[in-house]
C-alpha cells in the first residue's frame, strides 16, 4: 500500500494558505475546515512550509493573542518533511512517529498534489488488516 492508494481513496484537496497570511486567518481556516494543518504554498503550489493547530497552541502559550495578526511566515515550519506518491504506508508510519507529527504534505516535481494524515494511515492499515482477516476466514472456510 502507499501514497498514491490513499490519494486515490480520500482525494488530493488541500487546504493551503499564502506565507503572508495571519495567524488568525489559519485559525479561521482550520475551524472552517475541521482540519488540523495548513500547508503553506506561494502561487505555484511550492510547498513553504506548514503549521498545525498544535503549533498555534504553542505560539499562543508563549506570546498570547496579540501574536494573531502576525504572519504566519514568521511561525510556520520551514523545514518541512514531504512525501511522494511512491512512499508506503509503512514509511509513513516509521516517519510520522520518529519526528512527531501527524501531517505529510505530498509532493510531486517540486509542486503540492495532496497530503496525508495520520488519520488516513490509520485508516488504511485498518483497511488492510480486515482484508487480510477476510482473506484468511476465507481459505479456511473452503479449505
Amino acid at each position: 500500500m502507499n501514497v498514491a492508494r490513499i490519494l486515490k481513496d480520500k482525494g488530493r484537496h488541500v487546504a493551503t494558505i499564502s506565507p503572508n497570511a495571519t495567524l488568525m486567518e489559519i485559525v479561521r481556516l482550520l475551524a472552517e475546515k475541521k482540519i488540523g494543518a495548513v500547508v503553506v504554498c506561494d502561487d505555484k503550489r511550492h510547498v513553504r512550509g506548514i503549521i498545525s493547530e498544535r503549533d498555534i497552541m504553542r505560539i499562543l502559550a508563549g506570546s498570547g493573542a496579540s501574536i494573531f495578526d502576525e504572519p504566519v511566515e514568521n511561525h510556520m515550519t520551514k523545514d518541512v518533511r514531504t512525501c511522494t506518491e511512491r512512499d508506503t504506508v509503512e514509511w509513513l508510519m516509521e516517519t510520522m512517529t520518529a519526528h512527531r507529527f501527524r501531517h505529510l504534505p505530498v509532493v510531486e516535481s517540486g509542486c503540492l498534489i495532496g497530503i496525508v494524515s495520520i488519520g488516513d494511515v490509520v485508516k488504511q492499515r485498518i483497511a488492510a488488516a480486515e482484508m487480510e482477516a477476510a482473506s484468511m476466514r476465507e481459505y479456511i472456510a473452503t479449505g
